[in-house]
């Protein structure tokens, strides 16, 4: 048997494939709200501050959202140090925040639907089935009433409305008729 130096291309050396590797390279380009988990996590462990402004800002967007709830689970066994701290604040406050202005916009609407009936603030407590300072509650944004609560408030709104414009269609008919 002969022996010859073998004359084929030497093979490309792949570098290995590493699943929890650096998964943020193919993913930088992407808004970080259609990061995979593994980047979120790949970018909280090794990235820069750069790339936690972006997390940290797509947390404030939607505090309920997905890269909420992946900073969630990355961060779940987490040390509260560092960057898993900062961004538990930043996660907090977004909902704390979010939650404020949900309550500012149904008392805004609570106040709206009181005001189309016509009543008092006591008279409309009273015919929604709560106290004076209940409703005072809910107007100030201090606290949020129930759905079932807010379909009352609605359906007492539109019964007001109803009477309303049937009394003004009532006196629009007697004046025309000359009575």
């Amino acid at each position: 048997m002969t022996l010859a130096t073998d004359q084929r291309k030497p093979a490309q050396v792949q570098p290995p494939h590493r699943p929890d590797g650096d998964n943020r390279e193919h993913f930088v380009d992407q808004p970080v709200e259609f990061w995979p988990t593994a980047a979120i996590r790949s970018a909280l462990q090794s990235g820069d501050i750069a790339t936690w402004k972006r997390i940290a800002a797509a947390l404030k967007r939607d505090p309920y959202g997905r890269t909420a709830r992946q900073v969630e689970e990355v961060l779940g066994g987490a040390r509260p140090i560092g960057i898993s701290k900062a961004l538990w604040e930043v996660l907090d406050r977004a909902r704390a925040h979010l939650e404020a202005n949900e309550r500012a916009e149904v008392a805004r609407h609570v106040k709206l639907l009181m005001d189309r009936s016509g009543l008092g603030q006591q008279e409309f407590a009273s015919r929604i089935g709560v106290s004076p300072e209940d409703l005072a509650a809910y107007l100030d944004g201090s606290v949020s009433p129930s759905a079932s609560l807010m379909i009352r408030m609605r359906r007492l709104s539109d019964r007001f409305v109803r009477v309303k414009n049937t009394r003004a269609a009532d006196s629009d008919q007697d004046a025309a008729s000359g009575s």
